[in-house]
């Protein structure tokens, strides 16, 4: 419980102290006038309520990632604890932080936009094809498991729930931001957090009254637990496997939706910094909890493959995130967590497939320079999209998304170079980010060569080549940086 504790205290102060420097970095200047009064459409620049702001960004950056990715995550054990709590306040929190800013001081514009402000058109064009695949991947993603557990829960055809998904995503996609995400968002961020709370309480009580223990971090088990470690090595997987609550790139493209909607730069502390705080808190609960529900770590992957193992006194085998989350909440909140397990499983998703087509549709209209406030040139750009994101639904979309996690923290990657050139830009020191900015591209590079989805090389191979190319794009960065001149933001 002890690790569990500090865990959490360290996030919260990880806020105030940390994320309070980062805000210092970014001259956060409350006089300044935002791009939700200064380009108000009624559309997408709309300015909202803070609370909302905040909750809605929660919504949008977390989903069922802090969630699935912690639990698959645990597997590698309380390693994951580590990276969870230090990649959401030195990374994570300031990757979101920045993307808002920078967007903030453009006028909304998206990260493709502004990457090409600070390190040229080249990694702009690069960007956007990361950034259009990534989103229509979550899109896809998120059409698809929904709509399967629909037809479990209700009989009704997959199809079906397909076509209904896909007619809501289109209308949260055109209206206004505030008329759909505005309203009910908020409602869905408090179910989020409920559930959070409600396994974060039981996992302390139970541990107080012996149901089961919370392993504590130390020497002694801070090794690969995973059931096939030679495959699934710590270094780079479990950094690409837990993405939400630490680092995530696809929060960069949701980031720069809220800037269009915030009322005053003060506040965007807490809504980016702040609201990736939240989600590694829960990313944390989950974590622990799916170690302390099986066990421990050997149990969490004896569960989740063929081996098994008994739980409550039924053998558990071959279990995928989204069944242990559900075994959790009944478990651990009643028929109340029955509930919120399924509005969870099925309704979070969705949440963030709409804001993921919604994000397409702006990097989309920026890169087009093609004016989004008649609705008209809204389905303009709308229309293809989901024709190509239905199209993908007909076939096996499970190469795709095994590549998703990679893609992810390869735009993280990039964000955080392009925000170093921010920094170098501006005349200020940049470590706050280049040295994220190279750890990520160590992972990414050494990911796609090690790993079983990649060229399956010699770990060797991927580490001196990681290291290589980190400290060439660091050079890359620092010559670009100076070279943009100094700007007006």
């Amino acid at each position: 419980m002890i690790t569990f504790i500090v865990s959490i205290l360290l996030l919260v102060a990880g806020y105030f102290l940390y994320g309070k420097l980062v805000g210092k970095y970014l001259d956060v200047d409350p006089s300044r006038k935002t791009p939700a009064y200064e380009l108000a459409d009624g559309v997408d620049f709309t300015p909202m309520p803070t609370w909302k702001v905040f909750v809605i960004q929660f919504l949008n950056i977390a989903g069922l990632g802090p969630i699935f990715g912690a639990v698959s995550g645990a597997a590698f054990g309380p390693a994951a604890y580590i990276w969870i709590v230090v990649g959401c306040i030195f990374m994570g929190a300031v990757h979101d932080f920045f993307a808002g800013m920078m967007s903030l001081r453009n006028g909304g514009v998206n990260m493709p936009e502004l990457t090409a402000k600070y390190l040229g058109n080249g990694m702009k064009v690069f960007l956007n094809i990361v950034v259009i695949f990534l989103l229509i991947a979550v899109g896809v993603s998120f059409v698809i498991g929904p709509s399967g557990l629909m037809q479990n829960l209700t009989g009704v055809s997959k199809e079906i729930w397909l076509y209904v998904i896909f007619g809501y995503y289109i209308i949260a996609t055109l209206l206004p931001i505030d008329k759909i995400i505005g309203s009910i968002y908020p409602f869905m961020g408090a179910t989020l957090l409920f559930m959070a709370f409600g396994v974060g309480v039981m996992l302390v009580v139970g541990d107080i009254n012996g149901t089961h223990e919370m392993l504590e971090l130390t020497p002694s088990v801070l090794k690969n637990w995973h059931s096939n470690p030679e495959q699934n090595l710590i270094f780079p997987m479990m950094f690409i496997v837990i993405s939400c609550g630490a680092i995530s790139g696809f929060h960069a493209t949701q980031s720069p939706m809220m800037a269009r909607c915030l009322k005053n730069e003060k506040y965007a502390r807490p809504v980016f910094y702040g609201a990736m705080i939240a989600e590694g808190i829960v990313a944390m609960i989950w974590a622990s909890a799916a170690i302390a529900y099986c066990g421990g770590p050997e149990g969490l992957n004896n569960a989740m493959t063929s081996v098994g193992t008994e739980i409550n006194g039924v053998i558990v085998r071959n279990a995928q995130a989204a069944d242990l989350v559900d075994m959790i909440c009944k478990s651990w909140l009643g028929k109340v967590g029955a509930v919120v397990a399924i509005l969870g499983v099925v309704i979070c998703p969705i949440t963030s497939g709409d804001t993921a087509f919604r994000s397409l549709r702006l990097s989309l209209a920026d890169m087009l320079k093609y004016d989004q406030k008649p609705v008209v040139k809204r389905l303009v750009i709308c229309l293809p999209i989901f024709a190509v994101a239905f199209m993908f639904c007909k076939v096996d979309f499970s190469t795709a998304w095994s590549y998703l996690g990679i893609a992810n923290q390869v735009l993280a990657a990039i964000v955080m170079w392009t925000a170093s050139a921010y920094l170098i830009n501006k005349g200020k020191p940049h470590w706050m980010c280049s040295i994220p900015a190279a750890f990520l591209t160590f992972i990414c590079v050494c990911f796609i060569l090690v790993a079983p989805l990649g060229f399956g090389l010699a770990p060797i191979v991927g580490y001196v080549t990681g290291i290589v190319t980190a400290i060439a794009l660091f050079v890359f960065c620092i010559i670009k940086g100076t070279r943009r001149g100094t700007s007006s933001l």
